[in-house]
């Protein structure tokens, strides 16, 4: 492999999409992760993760040569900071990630190269990672540009959006920002807005903020109708007949590592002012611990009916369907909670988009839901939906399979 022209640090969901396609515009690209398994995947032409059309990507970069994978950096043009910017202590944002990063890539920068953030970052990450190269390195102070990028695709259709959705692009200066823009326009296709720094960090938070407190409210509407008698999918479907109106679906909380994380990045900095946002953050949590609940007393009420022990199918561990992706999950937290309670009971897990769990035993979903008394729906994937249910199951439906 010739000099890569662009280091990757992060090989995750984001990240190794993101190098697969800038490879796949026969650009040498070097990437980097501290999993040395997942190198070696990478390495052999495979993938770690379960995405749409990634597996081919990948395979035909390595093959032709223009993606390589290792756990150091080396000397490039342009360096790309996708790595996990995770919480700690009560909901604070966790940069540290960001920074072991930056800190690897810092002896290797030089004049005239590109420095790019796109993890989700609270507001003036990049403005800090700026400060930490120049306090290192004077000289490299205003002879390399430096830029925020956030992603925002959609898992299972990465791939696509990548190329196709608009992206936000905030340099640290006007220069900056122009040539974060020439470098993405070589790959993507639709529009790049350009803005400064702090801006692009914000709104990122804010897209996936915005999405949360529109959940929230479906499934603040959910707990309202249960205690009402109203079937919730038929009233926001009849709500939605409003031509102003566009209610989303309720599910058993929120999850992934974007809607689920991102409006903690706003409160933790934002306290006072983040009221709307803070409390859709709390709705969206209780929704599942109230499912929990809500199994519990099925649980209980079955064994009065039927003086015995219900077996029981968690249907769905992914944070969204049709993904193997689990990171705060609420169907996952919903399972633990269930089988912290669990009496002597059995239980079927099922999650069809993953082979095997560190934690849970998995079941097939079509023997599953033959099995168990009670069916959960906690994760509305397609092969949930083609389950065809004898009406002495008790479903119940978090999720809308059903609908």
């Amino acid at each position: 492999m010739n000099k890569p022209e662009v280091v990757m640090i992060g090989l995750g969901y984001i990240g190794l999409p993101t190098a697969a396609l800038i490879a796949q515009n026969k650009t040498q690209v070097h990437g980097v992760d501290i999993n040395p398994k997942v190198v070696e995947t990478i390495n052999a032409g495979k993938i770690h993760i379960v995405e749409p059309e990634l597996d081919t990507a990948v395979a035909n970069a390595v093959k032709e040569g223009y993606l390589k994978a290792a756990t150091k950096p080396v000397e490039a043009n342009t360096y790309l900071i996708v790595v996990p910017t995770p919480f700690k202590g009560k909901n604070e944002p966790d940069i540290s990630f960001v920074e072991a990063a930056t800190k690897a890539v810092l002896p290797l920068l030089k004049s005239g190269d590109l420095y790019i953030i796109e993890s989700t970052s609270p507001v003036g990450t990049t403005e800090k990672m700026m400060a930490l190269i120049f306090n290192e390195r004077p000289e490299l102070e205003g002879n390399i540009h430096i830029a925020y990028c956030p992603e925002r695709v959609l898992p299972g259709n990465v791939m696509y959006e990548l190329v196709h959705n608009d992206r936000v692009i905030g340099g640290v200066n006007e220069a900056s920002t122009e040539k974060a823009v020439t470098f993405y326009r070589q790959f993507i296709k639709g529009d790049l807005h350009k803005t400064n720094a702090r801006t692009a960090e914000m709104c990122k938070l804010v897209e996936n903020s915005s999405r949360d407190v529109q959940i929230a409210f479906a499934n603040e509407l959910s707990l309202i109708c249960d205690k009402a008698d109203i079937n919730v999918w038929e009233l926001i479907a009849l709500a939605n007949k409003h031509p102003r109106v566009n209610i989303l679906q309720p599910g058993c909380g929120v999850g992934g590592h974007c809607i689920a994380v991102d409006p903690y990045f706003i409160v933790a900095e934002y306290p006072m002012e983040s009221q709307i946002i803070g409390k859709a953050r709390e709705i969206n949590n209780y929704k599942s611990f109230w499912c929990a609940e809500k199994v519990q007393t099925a649980k209980l009420q079955f064994e009065l009916q039927y003086g015995r022990k219900p077996s029981i199918a968690i249907m769905g561990l992914a944070f969204k369907p049709n993904i193997d992706d689990l990171r705060e999950s609420p169907a996952k937290y919903i399972a633990q909670k269930v089988l912290q309670n669990a009496n002597n009971e059995e239980y079927y897990i099922v999650e069809p988009n993953i082979d095997d769990h560190k934690v849970f035993k998995l079941t097939n979903y079509k023997e599953a839901a033959e099995k168990a008394d009670i069916i959960v729906f906690l994760v509305a994937h397609a092969e949930f939906k083609t389950l065809v249910l004898s009406e002495e199951k008790l479903v119940l439906d978090f999720c809308g399979v059903n609908i």
